[in-house]
């Protein structure tokens, strides 16, 4: 199982993730439709256009394991576990302060 803090690249794009939850479902975790290797692994391979939705850096992603990971650096390709898109998470409200 990939472990919180590993730092992962896409073998298609600039993408490059931390992980910030661990789930046992990441380690199916792809981008651009290919799956994501160690930053500094070899590359190969080529953008899939059903998965070229792209990423914003700084946007945490989920999935429903709970899995969650940084987007250190943004690219073409999307985020998914197997073919299931990641979202977004939404941040949390702030409390009123009245």
């Amino acid at each position: 199982m990939i472990k919180n803090g590993t730092r992962l690249a896409s073998q298609v794009c600039d993408t490059q993730v931390i992980v910030v939850r661990s789930a046992e479902s990441l380690d199916d975790l792809r981008c651009g439709g290919r799956p994501m290797v160690p930053i500094g692994a070899e590359r190969s391979g080529e953008l899939d256009p059903a998965f070229a939705d792209g990423n914003l850096m700084g946007k945490r992603y989920v999935n429903d394991d709970g899995g969650e990971v940084l987007v250190t650096k943004a690219g073409a390709g999307t985020l998914t576990v197997g073919d299931i898109p990641l979202r977004i998470k939404e941040a949390k409200p702030l409390p009123a302060s009245d």
